[in-house]
């Protein structure tokens, strides 16, 4: 259950039996030792607030042709979509972190699970992104999908962290 904070304009979560669903949905999968080690902490941080669900979905990088890549990837996505997606692109909304708090919450009322969607190297097919009609963007820089992917959780624990009132976000 959330509950309005009337001392901001946040929503801030009194769970008691309610669990939301957090999925992410990645192409590709971290390699090295500390990326692991920084999604391994956020898996941690964020088990008092969420389920958790990481899915990597296989780069197709046998193939040569880049559409043939995106379509594939994009078809073993949409197999694992649940609930309310959202997908991570750099033409997307961009959200302040109490944006993305107040989105979650918002979503939280009407879907027990979000899936964020970060694509592969290519980006995502025309398929994924008209299926998909929320995204967001972490600005107009790139970001190496590995990376995307730590900063994601990092909001994800942010956003909870406001939404339960705590003083994490300063």
């Amino acid at each position: 259950m959330l509950c309005p904070d009337n001392s901001s304009n946040h929503i801030h979560f009194d769970l008691g039996d309610f669990v939301i669903h957090i999925k992410i949905v990645a192409v590709g999968n971290l390699k090295e030792d500390f990326w692991q080690a920084a999604e391994n902490e956020y898996k941690k941080r964020l088990k008092k607030f969420c389920d958790l669900q990481i899915v990597e979905i296989a780069e197709q990088n046998i193939l040569s042709d880049v559409e043939k890549i995106k379509n594939r990837e994009g078809e073993d996505i949409l197999a694992h979509i649940a609930g309310t997606p959202i997908l991570l692109d750099i033409h997307g909304k961009e959200f302040s972190s109490e944006d993305l708090a107040n989105k979650i919450a918002d979503i939280s009322q009407i879907s027990s699970t979000i899936t964020f969607v970060i694509g592969g190297s290519y980006g995502v097919s025309d398929l994924i992104k008209s299926q998909i009609s929320q995204k967001l963007s972490f600005g107009k820089i790139t970001l190496p999908h590995n990376l995307a992917r730590v900063v994601l959780l990092e909001q994800i624990y942010r956003a909870f962290m406001i939404n339960s009132g705590s003083k994490y976000h300063k």
